[in-house]
């Protein structure tokens, strides 16, 4: 979202000046990214998605199986509750009750906000990322472009011509420090 809003005003910045000092606006250089391509085409950043769904995979087993003892606690409980005295099915409903905090304690563990799962993510992908980032930096620069765009990202780009996408550019600028796809074996979608 915030990424978002920063590209919105980042656009909405540059239209401004381009209607207000058109022979600046001419000068800039644009080009646009679509970093999903990019990613694809990356080996690397498929063995880590792989590594996370197998991590995200253990740990969901591991929280099915607590609910299913879970389940099978509130399904025997319910079956016998007539016939239980009332000390009994407060400690059957504590049971219950502690288990499902277990449950979510669980879950929060694994997959909440600052959990495994983010920290596995963080671990695996954000250095993949940050090399395509300076990949993107560096062909910037180099090329003197005032904007990068993602195709993929949340920004609509109506048209972009194919001469302005430095994808595959920016492939082979992270091929300098990591595995990619070799550009004649790259498919675009």
């Amino acid at each position: 979202m915030k990424k978002q809003m920063i590209t919105v005003a980042l656009v909405t910045l540059f239209l401004t000046i381009g209607l207000t000092n058109n022979a600046t606006a001419q000068s800039q250089k644009y080009a646009y990214v679509d970093s999903e391509y990019v990613l694809d085409n990356i080996p690397e950043y498929h063995d880590a998605q792989d590594e996370l769904n197998s991590w995200s995979e253990k740990w969901q087993k591991e929280i099915d199986t607590l609910y299913s003892q879970i389940d099978q606690l509130y399904k025997k409980y319910q079956a016998e509750k007539v016939l239980l005295p009332d000390e009994v099915k407060k400690k059957r409903e504590d049971e219950i009750v502690k288990k499902e905090g277990e449950m979510k304690t669980l879950q929060q563990k694994y997959f909440g906000p600052q959990g495994e799962l983010y920290k596995k993510r963080k671990e695996l992908i954000q250095p993949i990322q940050e090399k395509v980032y300076n990949a993107i930096e560096s062909l910037a620069k180099t090329n003197n472009y005032a904007f990068v765009f993602d195709k993929s990202g949340g920004v609509t780009i109506l048209y972009a011509a194919p001469k302005y996408d430095i994808s595959d550019d920016v492939l082979d600028e992270v091929g300098t420090v990591m595995q990619t796809v070799r550009r004649d074996s790259r498919k675009k979608k």
